[in-house]
């Protein structure tokens, strides 16, 4: 049975753990050679370790374009193109309304927004035509909760860059799709409480509002990138999936 995979080239930004991790060790089992990033170079060498064959980790943080143009200079001198982009890293804060300050607003459009703009553009010149590209977005971007108004509206962008870019790619054939998960059990949700207790609390009444009654897994997240990245899906381009268990559905 051959692999959905076989002989592509994936880049992973923020690979080095989580939803991007996870999708990292699907698509290599899946016979495709990957590129992940981390902005710590520890944490991308354990990465790698994980991975076990088929990756090559590039620290970099998204934010910085020099960053993004080494990572595609290393690919290209690594594999000479790219198949498939998961324009993953992103950074999420809880702050209301009233505190939000300039450096959070900066920091999340920064990474959330500028830096998967770039991610996708300057892997252009190296990407295939039929290529795919994921761009993991939030139920963020359609639900209005409660001190998350800066991260929300940097998802809501990355859900429109999924339709205009469809149009942008289609002379190329290549697809554009969205994720866009609900509660995910990774470290993004371990920032979102000032210990342990906190972040138990925060988890418990994210679950409580999913109708499966649980947070999802980061595989979950990675099996729907396959998918994504496969020619299972030829037919699907500039789609919002939505992988999070009926949460923003009901």
């Amino acid at each position: 049975m051959s692999k959905k995979l076989e002989g592509k080239v994936a880049v992973i930004t923020g690979g080095n753990s989580g939803m991007g991790l996870a999708t990292a060790k699907r698509f290599v089992a899946e016979g495709a050679q990957v590129v992940i990033t981390g902005r710590r170079q520890a944490e991308l060498d354990a990465a790698i370790k994980e991975i076990g064959k088929n990756a090559t980790g590039v620290r970099g943080d998204v934010a910085n374009l020099a960053d993004i143009d080494h990572l595609y200079e290393v690919v290209r001198q690594k594999h000479g193109h790219v198949d498939i982009v998961f324009a993953n890293a992103g950074v999420g804060e809880l702050v209301p309304l009233a505190q939000i300050t300039e450096a959070h607003f900066d920091k999340l459009f920064n990474i959330n927004v500028k830096g998967l703009v770039f991610t996708v553009q300057k892997a252009l010149p190296l990407l295939r035509d039929g290529g795919s590209i994921i761009l993991n977005a939030s139920i963020a971007s359609i639900r209005g909760m409660e001190a998350f108004s800066v991260y929300s509206a940097t998802k809501a962008a990355v859900r429109s860059f999924a339709r205009t870019w469809t149009s942008d790619l289609k002379a190329r054939k290549i697809r554009v799709n969205a994720i866009s998960p609900g509660p995910i059990d990774t470290p993004i949700l371990d920032g979102l409480g000032k210990s342990k207790e906190e972040v138990d609390a925060v988890k418990a009444g994210m679950a409580a509002a999913v109708p499966l009654g649980r947070i999802g897994e980061a595989d979950e997240i990675a099996k729907v990138a396959l998918f994504l990245a496969s020619d299972d899906s030829s037919f699907v381009t500039g789609i919002e999936l939505f992988v999070d268990g009926g949460m923003a559905q009901v």
